[in-house]
């Protein structure tokens, strides 16, 4: 079951102890089950069941770790890595006899593995019985599965190991590197609930983290995979978005963008819930037209968020300097966060997860992304992106956010390629081109969509430095946005006048 909320009583959970993971599983683990938690060696299973009983000592319950993977030095190390104290858990480690490695030790009458795992079993039945916890991490289901050898007496040996449990009040999350064999279904047949992990090599940059509820019986989750990292103090969960979940009612209203005839290109100004896209060649303008917008609402009050993916905050900062627009003192104190982000380090889910931050958290009424073409980088598949954006627009709008978006195209002068096409997601979109006068290259701008309103079909000159300067509608020229435009008029073409000393 996942994502609809249940109108019946959901039965007692158990936080996880992993930021974000309880937001998935609805409140937590149900209490006293049985769940596997699978993936590949160095994907976080360790880190996981280790948090789950952290969480439990924290609530002053029991907890004890089995072992037969790795030793207790090596569980401590892994806690000292992450600052964290075992206190309140007890780690139990069941490793071979020495006398079971020496060859000629051998059994009789029973294949040493029959012995093994009979004496196995029984050693981890004492250790509960004389603990009492109220939760288990088993560690793994691997060397359980090599002891059993035969699938048959493996599966009877994992319903013991439930049956066991289940008249104890006990949680239990069994921790399977997937090793021995590729989807042990037997095994998740057996479990009321399976978590996968999963760890994705890509060409370049950090490795991609992602964990799915498989299964969870009888109760709601969030489905579909979620983006983690592990980082220093455990596992974080960024929770995938369901925009549908944050209704969020606000006032309507136009944003100003502080240039009288910018705003006069879209009917007045841009409204609040609502988002543009700001498509053209490389230095056309569209960073400096995106960082006005923030700098506009920093004016009037408001906080905005600005993600540079293109640029560090000290080149987004000298540029701003240069054609004298404030952003270092907003930045300075407070009202615009400026968040340079590495593509190659980022995964979709955690930048999410900084948006929503900065909207819920620290009310930003403006977010600009600064630009899409590193969005595309960090993430390769368009199919996801485009419905990942359109996930995060819809929140945005439902928040009552003005979203600036920007693009670069392929070319230059004239026609331009666009490396994805998401104009049909934004509200409206505006034009950057250049065109040539006299042997001098300019700067024009056009709205070419909006859907809230009427605005101007006119194109204009745009001119950088001071600040930003929009001239009157070129009604003399004819071909601007081919990038050789033709004179038509009878007069000199004064479009904006030169820069004032």
């Amino acid at each position: 079951m996942t994502d609809n909320p249940s109108p019946r009583v959901s039965p007692p959970k158990v936080a996880s102890g992993v930021e974000g993971l309880d937001h998935i599983l609805v409140g937590g683990f149900p209490q006293n089950r049985f769940y596997l938690i699978e993936g590949e060696p160095g994907s976080g299973k360790t880190t996981l069941g280790l948090q789950f009983l952290l969480e439990g000592a924290r609530l002053g319950e029991p907890g004890l770790y089995v072992t037969l993977s790795e030793t207790a030095d090596e569980l401590r190390a892994v806690a000292l890595s992450h600052t964290w104290s075992l206190e309140g858990v007890t780690l139990y480690e069941l490793t071979p006899a020495a006398e079971s490695l020496i060859p000629d030790e051998e059994y009789t009458i029973l294949h040493p593995s029959e012995v093994e795992l009979s004496e196995t079993v029984k050693a981890v039945f004492e250790e509960v019985e004389r603990i009492n916890p109220k939760r288990v991490v088993f560690d793994s289901l691997s060397e359980m599965r090599l002891l059993a050898r035969d699938p048959l007496r493996y599966r009877r040996q994992i319903l013991g190991l439930k049956q066991f449990f289940a008249g104890r009040h006990c949680t239990v999350l069994l921790l399977d590197d997937r090793t021995s064999e590729v989807g042990d279904l037997q095994l998740q047949s057996i479990s009321h609930g399976v978590v996968r992990l999963e760890c994705l090599p890509v060409e370049y940059g950090a490795e991609r983290r992602r964990l799915r509820i498989v299964k969870l019986r009888g109760v709601h989750f969030r489905g579909g995979y979620h983006d983690f990292q592990i980082v220093t103090g455990g596992i974080v969960v960024f929770p995938r978005l369901v925009a549908a979940d944050h209704h969020q009612a606000f006032a309507p209203g136009e944003v100003a963008s502080g240039v009288a005839e910018l705003d006069a290109l879209f009917g007045g100004g841009l409204l609040l819930g609502t988002s543009v896209l700001l498509m053209g060649p490389a230095g056309a303008g569209k960073s400096v037209v995106a960082t006005q917008y923030a700098i506009a609402a920093a004016e009037r009050g408001d906080r905005a968020a600005i993600y540079g993916f293109d640029e560090g905050l000290e080149n987004a900062l000298v540029r701003a300097d240069g054609l004298k627009m404030p952003l270092r003192s907003h930045v300075a104190a407070g009202r615009i966060a400026f968040q340079p982000v590495a593509p190659a380090e980022l995964s979709p889910g955690e930048f999410v997860h900084r948006v929503r931050h900065n909207v819920e958290r620290d009310g930003a009424r403006v977010v600009v992304i600064d630009s899409l073409n590193g969005y595309l980088a960090a993430m390769p598949e368009e199919r996801s992106l485009l419905v990942q954006l359109h996930e995060l627009l819809t929140y945005l709008d439902q928040q009552g956010v003005l979203t600036v978006m920007s693009v670069a195209q392929h070319g230059l002068m004239g026609t331009a390629e666009t490396p994805i096409d998401v104009s049909y997601l934004a509200d409206a979109v505006v034009l950057f081109r250049y065109f040539e006068v006299a042997g001098e290259v300019r700067q024009a701008l056009s709205v070419m969509k909006m859907r809230t309103g009427r605005h101007e079909r006119t194109i204009r000159e745009l001119r950088l430095g001071p600040g930003i300067r929009v001239g009157p509608p070129l009604t003399q020229f004819d071909g601007v946005l081919s990038g050789v435009p033709r004179f038509t008029g009878t007069a000199h073409p004064v479009l904006v006048h030169a820069n004032p000393q």
